[in-house]
């Protein structure tokens, strides 16, 4: 029998059942994938990073080998006969010494005018035990080659000279770099980020790939405005191409003239009034009633005039898309750039950033939690296990976190805590009257602000926290509406350090209660009369949640600014490179 709640039957043997695994253990939903083989593709060179492995063990007795890079210092000794590279390819956090000897090494006088610093090269030779400290091996370069020397010796860029290289070897402040982020992926620390983060992206898909789930890429473009917030970006090509064009212009709609005047400016006859009234009330009778009618408001912009033939948007979410898909393919997921206008400044706000959004068919609010715990703690789980050095720099970096594996294998080694919003808010206000004090008064229908949202991770339960069962009004529309009446099936997942890291609900499935939904919203549901067919054309149950990406990468590192988790951020006011 169906439940009356969700629609769904209840867990039986089969609905149950243990999905497909590998020999190693696992879900392989999909199938494993083919192993990867050198058909044609090889590297002309042997990455530093399996150089380093096991103290350089696989390639101490190899013979000659080529590595390439750039140089993260260099130094002479012996009266200028003998250099010293300090080689990184950005395959790992460590770097490979080369050293270069004006007797024993091709190239040598070349690669000593390098200009030092930032300088680009390959050499070939023999990778020996090391003499000195720091490093368990080295290369004695037979051959060197300056591939790209550092023209930072003058402003014109002619002079070799580090002088004026902007990633120079002193220490810079994250907020510098930002002004290089076209160079600050040879600073350790970006470049730490960047393998983490596409660490974090492969097992996103792999995850859901394994789930059974289908990537499914939704529009950068868009009509609709999922979350109801009015803050994107618009897209038109009414401004033109030529940014120094004066006097632009954008048409707008004129006041209609009167009933019984055409279009020329003279008088209608009868018969042609008459013949305009028949044709209209045929166009009105053809035009589909669930579907908008452009409102023509005098004086406004005409985007009729648009590319699109209407006002168009870049997106803020995928989610309206990827929900036509579950309604037909099940379990899907989108991952993709995301845009808000939001004019904020912090460091948790971005103007673009990446969401991943999956959607689970057949499913109520306690499977999509379900799945976003799974998620997150395989996020973990793989970052533990495929970042360690990595993990490890940021443990000791100043900008990263004491103790930040601790945290993760908290993360993953205990299950999340469970309440309820209301709940929630009583808690709070206890904390209030034994004395702590928010910047806000808790009170129930208040939309949490990430202090609260922290405190309830960081003190008083010391792990990430699922709050259930948010106020209608400060949810978005397309929630499911509980019994109640004054709540909605939504769940966010508050973590240490950062507060709410993924929002999700059941997606109210009834197409009389989500109608009415928008209307209290103040959305009209004609705007989104594709998303109410959903309902109307074999409706189902269905669940999903929604992730910042960089707030993951954030939540992972350890870091404190999300502008320094993302290759090149945007936000009010800066859209460089």
């Amino acid at each position: 029998v169906a439940s009356e709640e969700t629609g769904l039957v209840g867990a039986t043997a089969a609905a149950t059942a243990t999905p497909p695994t590998a020999a190693g253990g696992g879900v392989f939903m999909n199938g494993s994938a083919p192993p990867v083989v050198c058909r044609m593709y090889r590297r002309q060179r042997i990455r530093i990073k399996e150089v380093l492995e096991k103290d350089g063990a696989n390639y101490l007795d190899a013979g000659e080998i080529v590595v390439a890079g750039w140089a993260r210092t260099t130094r002479n000794a012996n009266k200028g006969q003998l250099l010293f590279v300090e080689l990184n390819d950005g395959s790992c956090g460590e770097s490979l010494q080369c050293v270069v000897e004006s007797d024993k090494s091709e190239g040598f006088a070349e690669c000593k005018g390098s200009g030092g610093t930032g300088a680009s090269f390959q050499f070939t030779g023999t990778l020996v035990p090391s003499q000195g400290q720091g490093q368990a091996v080295e290369l004695q370069a037979t051959k060197g080659v300056l591939l790209g020397a550092v023209y930072g010796g003058n402003a014109e860029g002619t002079q070799v000279g580090g002088m004026l290289y902007p990633m120079s070897k002193k220490a810079h402040s994250l907020e510098y770099m930002r002004g290089a982020a076209h160079l600050r992926a040879r600073a350790g620390l970006h470049a730490a980020a960047m393998r983490i983060r596409h660490a974090m992206a492969y097992a996103t898909h792999n995850f859901f790939h394994n789930h059974g789930f289908l990537y499914i890429h939704t529009p950068i473009i868009t009509c609709a405005d999922c979350e109801g917030a009015g803050e994107q970006f618009g897209v038109t090509t009414m401004l033109g191409v030529d940014t120094h064009t004066p006097g632009v212009t954008l048409p707008v709609h004129a006041a209609p003239p009167p009933a019984d005047v055409g279009e020329d400016g003279k008088k209608l006859s009868k018969s042609e009034m008459k013949r305009r009234a028949k044709n209209a009330a045929k166009a009105k009778a053809k035009a589909d009633p669930n579907k908008p009618v452009e409102e023509k408001v005098v004086g406004a912009v005409d985007y009729g005039k648009d590319f699109f033939g209407r006002r168009a948007n870049l997106t803020v979410s995928g989610q309206l898309n990827v929900e036509t898909h579950a309604c037909a393919l099940s379990d899907v997921y989108t991952f993709g750039p995301t845009f808000r206008a939001e004019n904020s400044h912090t460091g948790r706000h971005l103007s673009e950033f990446w969401m991943i959004e999956p959607e689970i068919a057949f499913a109520d609010l306690d499977m999509d939690i379900n799945l976003a715990e799974d998620y997150l703690k395989y996020c973990v789980e793989f970052a533990l296990d495929r970042c360690a050095d990595d993990l490890e720099f940021f443990e000791k970096n100043q900008h990263g976190e004491e103790g930040l594996r601790d945290r993760l294998r908290n993360v993953l080694e205990n299950p999340f805590k469970r309440l309820t919003y209301t709940e929630a808010i009583e808690l709070l206000q206890k904390a209030v009257a034994d004395g702590h004090k928010f910047e806000e008064t808790p009170e129930w229908g208040m939309d949490l602000p990430s202090e609260m949202e922290r405190y309830l991770c960081e003190t008083i339960f010391k792990m990430p926290v699922v709050l259930t069962d948010y106020p209608k009004d400060i949810k978005a529309f397309y929630m499911k509406l509980n019994d109640d009446g004054k709540t909605v099936a939504a769940a966010d997942i508050l973590v240490p350090k950062i507060g709410e890291i993924i929002g999700g609900s059941q997606r109210e499935h009834r197409m009389d209660v989500l109608v009415q939904r928008c209307i209290e919203m103040g959305l009209d549901p004609k705007s989104v009369w594709w998303y109410v067919d959903l309902r109307k054309y074999g409706t189902i149950p269905h669940a999903g949640f929604g992730l910042g990406f960089e707030r993951l990468i954030l939540f992972v590192t350890g870091l404190q600014n999300i502008r320094d988790v993302i290759p090149f951020p945007r936000w009010a006011g800066n859209a460089e490179f």
